[in-house]
């Protein structure tokens, strides 16, 4: 079959989010053809050019979604094409501002899903919508929809500063129905959209939908309405703004579930937010990112490597981490074990997470002054802060090699990579009650509340005091990785899930090999079942007297 993957910032860019799964992906499913839908986050992500890609990858197309408004397709509409876009706009509007009533709740998604297929439509017919929608029109629609009645207070107190900032999110996130990717050239030809997140990158598996009837599979390992909420927090927009966007985000969520053929999130905790927005628990299939096991494999099978009585901890070093509730709970640890030393592995994420990290690292000092064996004797720090390549963990393995006990002490978090590399390693772990750990877990590690650092203390004295339980977890946490969170299980997840939708769905194409004989799922499999098998034809053995 040929499959159109569509990525938002990431595969096949080099420097992209989620490359590697996506890579993995396209080779895992080397039976079928992929084209490769790209939507790119920077220009220096585009100049630093794409990835090697295996030969069943035959098309590669991108569009970016960085670039200023005036490059976004500004096309000079006609008298009519205003009219149209101001009556779409309108909807749009309309459906953003109405009151949260959960009994108009569907009318509400039709008019918004109307508003955006007609705005699509739009943009198909005349051209880009990325003038218009940065036009005065736009933002004179938008206010009269805020100061109608029924509308939010939040919205009815948005100033023009407001509404500036909103019409411009607007016009960026959607920017993709502005692309030409909808004929039956590009997405039409596909027997299967797979959309690698939520938001933007599914928004053109949405329209190929919508005008082609292509199936559309959704994948999120990080539910992106999740991600708008925690971007649009009190202190970074108005009450007015974040009311607005976050209803646009929602509503856009509640249409992709809703048209979705497939949903696959990558833990239970995704699947609760799809389902809260409306998604039918019947479509939706969990399916755990593939990690790379054998790279720990060595580790694993030779758990008595760690260093005694050391705490691990590894990650991008930010404040969501919590690395300061780590570093007061090894205070109390240390009272009770006074040989323990912490290792904290990890670079910093971006500016944010570099501060944060002399943060800690002042802290460390102050909880923990450089101890030394006798008054002439250099002391040392039992707090280490390490990267990876360095002298102590020239790779990834050697560092968890390193733990007795491997620590995760987030406030916020999705899916716990980390977590599983270690019981990849066969670690036994500690960690808080964050995001999808505990799923993760399953029952083969100690889990206790963020932000509570007596409870992290005690339970990591625990371990750190009872090496049979050490072993014991560490042995079934590899054990339940090796499961549940490997490449070949996440890829033979998706070959059954590419079949599944191309079974229930019709196929629009007619497609023949070189001798000119169908190719697989060139045509529904009913197509070949024999005329005497047929309702109107009914074998003997079938029949009702046959099988009483």
């Amino acid at each position: 079959m040929r499959a159109a993957l569509i990525t938002e910032g990431g595969y096949p860019y080099v420097g992209g989010d989620a490359g590697l799964w996506c890579d993995r992906l396209v080779r895992g499913l080397d039976r079928h053809e992929f084209d490769l839908y790209a939507l790119s986050r920077s220009r220096r992500q585009e100049e630093q050019g794409l990835l090697p890609l295996p030969p069943q990858v035959t098309r590669v197309r991108t569009a970016p979604l960085w670039t200023a408004g005036d490059d976004a397709g500004a096309v000079a509409y006609g008298r009519r094409a205003r009219q149209r876009f101001a009556e779409h706009y309108g909807e749009l509007a309309g459906a953003l501002c109405a009151a949260p009533d959960a009994a108009a709740g569907d009318a509400v998604a039709d008019r918004f899903a109307n508003a955006l297929y007609g705005l699509a439509g739009l943009a198909r017919e005349h051209g880009g919508l990325g003038a218009a929608l940065r036009s005065d029109t736009a933002v004179r629609t938008l206010e009269r929809a805020c100061r109608a009645s029924g509308a939010p207070r939040p919205a009815r107190t948005a100033r023009v500063a407001d509404l500036l900032t909103v019409t411009a999110h607007l016009e960026r996130a959607l920017r993709p129905l502005s692309l030409d990717w909808y004929g039956d050239d590009a997405l039409g030809a596909a027997d299967l959209c797979h959309a690698t997140s939520g938001g933007p990158a599914a928004l053109p598996g949405l329209l190929a939908r919508h005008f082609s009837g292509v199936p559309l599979l959704v994948t999120e390992y990080g539910v992106r309405l999740r991600s708008h909420y925690l971007d649009l927090g009190p202190d970074a927009a108005a009450p007015a703004v974040r009311t607005l966007l976050a209803a646009f985000h929602g509503r856009l969520a509640t249409e992709i579930y809703l048209r979705a053929e497939l949903l696959t999130p990558g833990n239970a905790h995704a699947r609760r937010w799809q389902q809260r927005c409306g998604a039918d628990r019947a479509r939706i299939r969990t399916v755990y990112p593939g990690m790379e096991a054998a790279r720990f494999a060595e580790v694993g099978e030779s758990p008595d490597r760690a260093a005694p009585h050391t705490l691990l901890w590894v990650g991008r070093v930010e404040p969501a981490k919590d690395l300061v509730s780590l570093l007061h709970a090894f205070a109390e640890v240390r009272k009770e074990e006074p040989r323990a030393r912490l290792r904290v592995v990890g670079a910093p994420n971006g500016p944010d997470g570099a501060a944060y990290l002399s943060q800690c690292r002042a802290l460390a000092a102050q909880l923990f002054p450089d101890e030394a064996d006798g008054a002439h004797a250099v002391g040392s720090n039992p707090v280490s802060f390490e990267e990876i390549g360095g002298p102590e963990a020239p790779t990834l393995p050697d560092a968890y090699a390193a733990g007795t006990v491997v620590v995760l002490s987030s406030v916020v978090e999705g899916f716990p990579t980390g977590l599983i590399e270690a019981m990849f390693c066969g670690r036994a772990t500690v960690s808080t009650d964050v995001g999808a750990v505990v799923e993760v877990i399953g029952g083969t590690g100690l889990v206790v509340p963020p932000r509570n650092p007596r409870a992290l203390a005690d339970a990591c004295v625990a371990l750190l005091r009872d090496p049979e339980r050490r072993a014991r977890l560490g042995a079934a946490a590899r054990a339940r990785a090796l499961e549940l969170f490997t490449v070949e299980q996440n890829i033979a997840a998706f070959h059954g899930i590419y079949l599944e939708i191309v079974s229930h769905c019709p196929v629009r194409r007619d497609v023949l090999d070189a001798a000119g004989a169908p190719l697989p799922f060139a045509a529904p499999a009913e197509s070949h079942v024999p005329a005497h098998w047929s309702k109107t034809h009914v074998p003997a053995w079938a029949t009702p007297e046959a099988t009483r």
